[in-house]
């Protein structure tokens, strides 16, 4: 299967219309799932609620999605601080639809204007499009392969299944999980063996990239998982845990405030959600010291963006780049 994650800001009433809609927390995802040329491919919408009240789901979906799609219903501080986040998440590809509540009126060349200042070239439709139409343009804007084939699985839930074990729920962010696998939990290193997995409800033998999968581990506790940590596979070096780190900051558009030392920072990443605090800042380099360990790629593969909840109304301040161990 290939299952193509996109971030969705928009109507609830606009995603039903494209996809079939599935389980709701944090998170809502609508699904639609079809054959062609006997292969079977997957659109999963994934929306977060509570936005802007709480800006971690929002990010969460980022940290999973390699698709964009915005219905602009009207121009606002939440809209910009969306299109940062993607601008921010690395999100190249994506659409949007200027589609104003009845008897409202968006101007599309403040829309236009608002997306270059973002500095996201996206496709920008100001009549809403067939379903059918906006599925082809989405599978179209992910035929890009997958960098990297280095097993990572970060978790957003968990739960005991009578006579499985712990199972663990989360998507599959790059390389393939297979049934039997001796694997290790990040962070700590806990190891274990996958017992079963789980995709769309259906028993796999293995889960590929973009896959929301449920892990059922063996030898694993459900004090050892949890939102924001990892899968990998044993004795994996794909990762690394770093309780300090210097990192090269890149400021993220329309962000007037300017980080100190001294100042509280969240970082997101691979469903991670860690605080930190400033302690040295020299020209674009910035040094963080972290509550618990931040895992991140040594392949550089993933984005970790930068967040201060006390900035009003910009709370994305950027994303930290070439990181190493303080």
């Amino acid at each position: 299967m290939s299952v193509l994650n996109v971030a969705f800001y928009g109507s609830d009433e606009t995603a039903s219309n494209i996809a079939k809609k599935g389980d709701s927390r944090d998170v809502v995802s609508y699904v639609f799932k079809e054959t062609k040329d006997e292969k079977v491919r997957i659109l999963s919408l994934l929306r977060p609620l509570k936005h802007p009240e709480s800006i971690r789901p929002l990010l969460s979906v980022l940290n999973v999605s390699r698709v964009g799609f915005v219905e602009v219903k009207q121009i606002d501080a939440s809209l910009g601080e969306v299109l940062v986040a993607m601008k921010c998440s690395e999100i190249q590809d994506g659409i949007a639809v200027i589609n104003p509540d009845s008897g409202e009126w968006v101007d599309p060349d403040q829309v236009r204007v608002l997306f270059k200042q973002a500095n996201l070239n996206w496709k920008i439709l100001e009549d809403v499009p067939e379903a059918h139409q906006i599925r082809e343009e989405l599978f179209s804007l992910g035929q890009s392969e997958d960098e990297s084939d280095e097993l990572v699985v970060p978790l957003d839930q968990k739960f005991n299944v009578q006579g499985i074990g712990v199972v663990g729920i989360g998507y599959v962010q790059s390389g393939k999980i297979k049934k039997h696998d001796q694997i290790e939990i990040m962070p700590g290193r806990k190891p274990g063996v996958v017992r079963s997995l789980q995709v769309m409800d259906d028993d796999v033998n293995e889960a590929s990239s973009g896959d929301r999968v449920g892990v059922a581990l063996r030898g694993v506790g459900e004090d050892d998982i949890g939102k924001g940590t990892m899968i990998v596979t044993k004795d994996s070096e794909a990762l690394v845990e770093m309780s300090s780190t210097v990192s090269k900051l890149k400021e993220a558009p329309f962000q007037r405030r300017r980080v100190v030392i001294g100042d509280i920072i969240h970082a997101s990443t691979n469903m991670q959600f860690k605080v930190g605090r400033v302690i040295a800042i020299q020209g674009s380099m910035i040094s963080i010291e972290w509550e618990s360990p931040l895992v991140v790629r040594k392949d550089g593969y993933e984005v970790v963006i930068l967040v201060q909840l006390d900035a009003v109304p910009m709370r994305i301040i950027g994303t930290i780049t070439e990181t190493d161990s303080a």
